[in-house]
């Protein structure tokens, strides 16, 4: 089994790693076609790029686990028609019926595809914060958008709630394979939750793990508490393949670097701007350079520093 996900991993990593590309699947609404990034764990790697026209929203991971008795499926995707392509998609791998749905946090990509699922007849599973998070803002905000730049392809999507809530985690047997669906703890946004294959050593981390993209930072959001769910709840699952929300799958030390690694940074210079007695409008301008090779660095740097330094200005 440890050398399967070597090998496939190895694979992963010299041919799905990001770029540009406005459209790698062009016969599809998804933004690229599924990967088997260890046996029966699957991954449309999204772009890892803001949502386009282009990418019809598709710039998360929208993964599925294949199991001897039905398919659960982590995100529901950004829209009825994502998720319907994801299923077409799981329809050519395997005969198995999709049996569970999970959303990995309250955002629109993650959450705005449960309508096309609730209406499969299939249960949705979600964090009790993520599904709150979604109620009261996500979900309407993301709609809005969604039709904004989806245009067409933001058709038949509605707000639909999941149909079951957890606290800390869930631990489900489907056939011969064990998930445990947990809630590490404080991380990116509210509810974040990860899918933990023990037998397998396979995580499906969501948004507490990034490597190829740059950490977007919210109002809110304890980058402090981030730092401590990763480094005392994460790393000693002992992942081998880690599937983070965006990117395309890789190793521990990857995202350990893209997250705890940016973060820690940031906070090392915000800290220093602060002591030398640095301003708001002085935080923007904090050197991010070790960080300009990731996705959306123009997007999200000077953003994150200022929610960072109103974070820790009163620290």
């Amino acid at each position: 089994m440890r050398a399967a996900l070597t090998l496939a991993l190895s694979l992963l990593a010299g041919a799905a790693f990001a770029d540009d590309t406005p459209d790698k699947y062009p016969e599809s609404v998804l933004y690229d076609k599924p990967v088997e990034v260890a046996p029966g764990v699957y991954s449309a790697i999204g772009a890892t790029q803001p949502p386009t026209y282009e990418n019809a929203g598709h710039n998360n991971n929208l993964s599925f686990i294949v199991t001897s008795d039905g398919v659960a499926v982590v995100n529901g995707g950004a829209s009825w028609k994502l998720a319907e392509a994801l299923h077409h998609e799981i329809e050519q791998v395997t005969d198995q019926p999709v049996k569970l749905v999970i959303n990995e946090n309250g955002q629109g990509h993650s959450m705005l595809g449960n309508s096309y699922w609730a209406a499969q007849g299939v249960p949705i599973l979600a964090h009790e914060d993520a599904a709150e998070d979604f109620a009261e803002m996500q979900g309407p905000q993301g709609l809005e958008a969604l039709k904004s730049y989806a245009r067409e392809n933001a058709e038949g999507t509605t707000i639909v709630a999941p149909t079951e809530t957890f606290t800390d985690r869930k631990e489900i047997q489907m056939g011969d394979t064990r998930i445990e669906v947990l809630h590490l703890g404080p991380a990116h946004s509210p509810g974040d939750t990860q899918v933990w294959l023990p037998d397998q050593k396979v995580l499906i981390a969501g948004d507490i793990a990034f490597s190829e993209r740059m950490p977007p930072i919210f109002q809110g959001t304890c980058t402090s508490c981030w730092i401590e769910t990763f480094e005392t709840k994460l790393e000693p699952l002992g992942a081998e393949i880690i599937v983070p929300g965006h990117g395309a799958a890789t190793d521990l030390d990857t995202v350990r670097q893209g997250t705890v690694g940016y973060l820690k940074d940031l906070r090392e210079k915000i800290g220093a701007h602060i002591e030398e007695g640095g301003d708001l409008a002085g935080a923007y301008y904090v050197d991010q350079s070790n960080w300009e090779y990731m996705d959306t660095f123009e997007e999200l740097a000077t953003k994150n520093a200022g929610v960072v330094f109103t974070e820790m200005e009163f620290e």
